[in-house]
């Protein structure tokens, strides 16, 4: 069991970490080449996952009970509110060492404060990532490269909500955060996933990938100025960018033991929901709760355990061991509709992403 003390001096900064392989650790993978020549594209088969015992009202903790992560590294983007929060508690009561990232080094302290329990057997290392400054992630990335660690887990939880136009360098705020923030984390850190016995990209995106401007992605409006701003349609393109991403890094990891899901949580009263709430009564495009669940077709709104549940799910589960390519609502493979399916769409995302953060790729 680790002590309020040992926990302590995991929270004095990176420089001073003392950090160590976990015991799982393999030998890293060999780079896969840049092509699938000579690869069949890896999307597992639907009907070969194994089904889940868990569902829409399954908890957090329910999903990891009797998983022991003790020596698993896991990363959380968005550690400090919500899903992530909780991914995070129960992450370290199974015993996972979990860098927790937040906007700034104080909020992942006070969340890593916060979910740390005397009962936890596992170790939390808070460090600050503005993931709406690029650089900030870069610094994040390295700062973790550095100790040569495997990653076992890298969930990527972190999102946000503008009712109104803002960007980053030039890109409307939703792509830039949700999709391209984690496109940078995920290749800086992909030589630590390849450390691991399997290492786990977990993103989590939405239902709302449905709900996207023509086209799924409109390559010729990344910016966000063209025509009237409409939130729901740039959220929608955003978590549809996050799906593509997952399926291309899918097949480009063809040949190594990195896997990749993408994920829906579910209808959850969060910080994401509190901000859709406050912006409808300045705004007839934003999206209510109520047109949530008739776009989404949910008709229950989760706990933050049961929120939790299906990251969690993916990124422990034994059962999905290989298991790569895939979409998941309610701890249950579904089949993705539309764009989500697009390979071609996929790989353009892709490249496209790379020319838009390609200095912020170096050494990679």
């Amino acid at each position: 069991m680790v002590t309020r003390r040992d926990f302590l001096c995991g929270m004095t900064g990176i420089g001073g970490l003392r950090l160590t392989a976990s015991t799982n650790a393999a030998e890293p993978a060999r780079r896969p080449a840049r092509t699938d020549k000579g690869c069949k594209h890896p999307l597992s088969i639907e009907g070969n996952v194994p089904r889940s015992r868990f569902g829409k009202l399954s908890t957090a903790e329910e999903v990891t009970k009797g998983i022991d992560l003790t020596g698993r590294v896991a990363i959380i983007t968005g550690s400090t509110s919500g899903i992530g929060l909780e991914t995070l508690r129960v992450l370290l009561l199974r015993g996972a060492k979990v860098y927790a990232l937040g906007r700034t080094q104080a909020k992942a302290e006070a969340a890593c404060a916060s979910a740390f329990k005397p009962e936890m057997k596992g170790t939390a290392i808070p460090i600050g990532c503005e993931q709406s400054q690029f650089e900030s992630v870069v610094s994040c990335a390295d700062a973790i490269r550095k100790h040569d660690l495997p990653v076992d887990m890298l969930i990527c939880n972190a999102g946000l909500n503008v009712p109104t136009l803002q960007q980053v360098n030039g890109i409307e705020m939703h792509f830039a955060v949700q999709h391209l923030s984690h496109f940078i984390l995920v290749l800086r850190l992909m030589n630590n996933l390849k450390m691991a016995q399997q290492g786990r990209v977990v993103m989590v995106s939405s239902c709302m990938y449905k709900d996207t401007p023509p086209g799924g992605i409109d390559f010729t409006n990344l910016s966000g100025e063209r025509g009237p701003y409409l939130w729901a349609k740039m959220y929608g393109q955003s978590k549809l960018a996050n799906g593509l991403f997952v399926r291309e890094l899918t097949r480009r990891s063809c040949g190594t033991k990195v896997t990749a899901n993408v994920l829906h949580p579910g209808l959850i009263s969060t910080n994401i929901g509190h901000v859709w709430n406050e912006s409808n009564r300045d705004s007839a495009t934003t999206l209510t709760n109520s047109e949530f669940r008739n776009a989404c077709g949910d008709d229950v709104v989760k706990t933050l355990g049961q929120g939790a549940a299906t990251q969690c799910y993916v990124a422990t589960s034994p059962d999905l061991a290989g298991v790569s390519g895939q979409y998941f609502e309610d701890c249950h493979v579904v089949k993705p509709v539309g764009y989500m399916q697009d390979d071609a769409l996929a790989s353009k995302l892709w490249r496209v992403s790379e020319d838009l953060v390609g200095r912020y790729l170096k050494g990679v």
